[in-house]
């Protein structure tokens, strides 16, 4: 009995030791996210679209001009990975009470070696927030996109996509917008003509592909 009790008190340490750990690790953006809601704060609320993430949705300048009939707002801070955004998901997402939101996390998480688990569990913890404090809420989850710089990871990558498309079919109120199809060539390989000199961050045609195939999931 002692050593079983003993041995929940060490995972019990330990979890917290992690969050904490994470949490420090996630306030290096906290001046970004300041300025970002300082700046957003007063954005109309009705029928509001928020879309947030890391830099891929940060680096989306046109995103209004791609959605002009819907009320979207960019709030992406680059370089985040999920649990990064679970830290903020008060100020980036719930105090905007939005009908509905868009997240891309996954991309950094993976490059830096996170497990599948490790990233669903923190993207579970997010969709819980949303569940609780706006039910009718729909959330969207864009699947992490090819890179050139990144397409040495791509089974990991596409395993991952496959693991978050099964996740949110048992979750409700919940979607998978997958971007990694349309932005390979036939060959199966990722186009190189829709990114950045870095070759990871999209250009005016990568944002073209990814404003068709969001606009889909839109409501």
């Amino acid at each position: 009995m002692r050593h079983r009790q003993l041995c929940f008190l060490t995972a019990a340490i330990l979890l917290l030791a992690i969050q904490t750990s994470q949490a420090q690790n996630s306030q290096r953006f906290q001046k970004e996210v300041d300025s970002i809601v300082a700046h957003t704060l007063s954005v109309d609320r009705h029928n509001l679209v928020v879309f947030t993430g890391s830099s891929s949705i940060r680096m989306w300048a046109d995103l209004k001009k791609a959605y002009p009939d819907h009320n979207v707002v960019n709030l992406g801070f680059g370089g985040s990975e999920m649990a990064d955004l679970l830290y903020f998901t008060d100020r980036i997402i719930l105090q905007f009470r939005p009908k509905q939101v868009f997240i891309y996390e996954g991309d950094n998480d993976i490059a830096i070696g996170r497990s599948p688990e490790q990233i669903l569990a923190a993207a579970d913890s997010i969709l819980l927030q949303i569940n609780r404090q706006l039910p009718q809420t729909e959330v969207v989850f864009i699947s992490p996109k090819p890179s050139v710089s990144r397409w040495h990871l791509k089974e990991k990558y596409e395993a991952f996509n496959k693991r978050l498309k099964a996740w949110t079919k048992q979750k409700s109120n919940v979607k998978f917008a997958d971007v990694w199809t349309p932005m390979l060539k036939k060959d199966g390989n990722v186009r190189e003509d829709i990114f950045l000199g870095d070759k990871l961050h999209m250009n005016e045609k990568g944002y073209v592909i990814w404003a068709a195939e969001l606009k889909k999931y839109l409501k």
